[in-house]
């Protein structure tokens, strides 16, 4: 990669922010006639082409071949999305759609109704990540007897999700014991954060052994084992990828098959989601900025969505880099506020 180009003059700034929004809006190389006529500056074709030629010495735009017209190029992209870009507001229609359609239900349903929105209101692909599960706080725990040494664990986590869980137990229990377990678990940590509650059921068991009876030793093991972190399987909800089939800048087969190839193996998104995670507010990697040769030519747009406080996951918007940010950054951004109001109000 070439050297950071100097700051841009007002006239530089002004022109490739004009041809920017003009191969956005048409998909076709600017040319410098076209430019000082739509511009709305008084500059003649020849001043202009001067200024696209040093913008293309910077490396921000490029010459296609087959055409005397210049186009952005990702680092063009990059300063305008940084520097240039004028966001529009959510139409009001769009927003009170946003908001009735992310209204208080459990994360599963929520996690997917994002994803879809993201898609259907921008006709991009949108991606939500489900979220940790740090916040979650335990409700209720009942265990039902299975068979001579299992026991069903139904899990009650934040007033609506339910899960279950089969889990071992070291002899048979009857109907009566399990009951009388499940109400010790729930009178002792009913409420409280299923982090501390997992810290809480370690540190009983390792320090009360010798005081505590059998019957509350069997209570507090059998939830341990129930409430024990499942193994990392960080995921995303993905909508509307194939919309990115009908979009012109995207039709080449090979770099579609292998942007769905890097869907179905997830690992790379997630990677690449999880930078937002460390960040503030709505990020945009543009091209192969993030080391992804897969995402050549598309942008991502993201933002992290929270609960108290805590980001716990992140959603965004998947296009080509001819994308209509000034329109996008806003719908990702308010669907990030009203995904997590959404789950906190559960």
């Amino acid at each position: 990669m070439s050297a950071t180009p100097p700051p841009l003059k007002e006239r530089e700034q002004a022109l490739l922010k004009a041809l920017i929004e003009l191969y956005i809006r048409d998909g076709q190389p600017v040319g410098s006639r076209t430019l000082a006529k739509l511009s709305g500056m008084e500059l003649s074709p020849a001043t202009v082409r001067n200024v696209l030629a040093d913008l293309e010495d910077m490396g921000l735009l490029a010459s296609p071949h087959t055409s005397a017209g210049r186009v952005p190029t990702d680092r063009g992209y990059r300063l305008f999305v940084d520097s240039l870009v004028q966001v529009r507001p959510v139409g009001p229609e769009t927003l009170v759609g946003l908001q009735n359609s992310l209204r208080k239900d459990d994360a599963s349903a929520l996690v997917r109704t994002a994803s879809s929105l993201l898609s259907d209101v921008t006709s991009l692909a949108g991606l939500v990540t489900v979220p940790h599960r740090s916040y979650a706080s335990l409700r209720q725990i009942e265990f039902l007897p299975l068979t001579e040494k299992q026991v069903l664990a139904i899990i009650v986590v934040n007033e609506r999700e339910v899960e279950n869980r089969v889990i071992r137990t070291d002899r048979a229990y009857t109907r009566s014991e399990l009951e009388s377990a499940a109400n010790y678990i729930n009178a002792h940590f009913a409420g409280r954060d299923l982090a501390e509650v997992r810290v809480a059921l370690l540190r009983e068991l390792r320090a009360a052994q010798q005081s505590m009876n059998e019957m509350m030793l069997s209570a507090i093991s059998m939830a341990e084992q129930a409430l024990e972190p499942d193994t990392p399987q960080e995921d995303f909800v993905l909508s509307g990828e194939t919309r990115l089939m009908n979009i012109q800048d995207m039709a080449d087969m090979n770099r579609l098959r292998g942007l769905f190839e890097a869907f179905q193996r997830k690992q790379d998104i997630l990677n690449l989601l999880d930078f937002s995670v460390k960040g503030r507010g709505v990020q945009i990697f543009i091209g192969q900025e993030a080391g992804l040769n897969v995402l050549d030519g598309c942008s991502l747009v993201t933002a992290p969505y929270r609960v108290e406080g805590e980001v716990v996951g992140v959603l965004g918007v998947l296009g080509p880099t001819r994308m209509s940010y000034e329109s996008v950054i806003p719908v990702v951004d308010i669907t990030a506020k009203l995904l997590g109001a959404a789950l906190q109000a559960r």
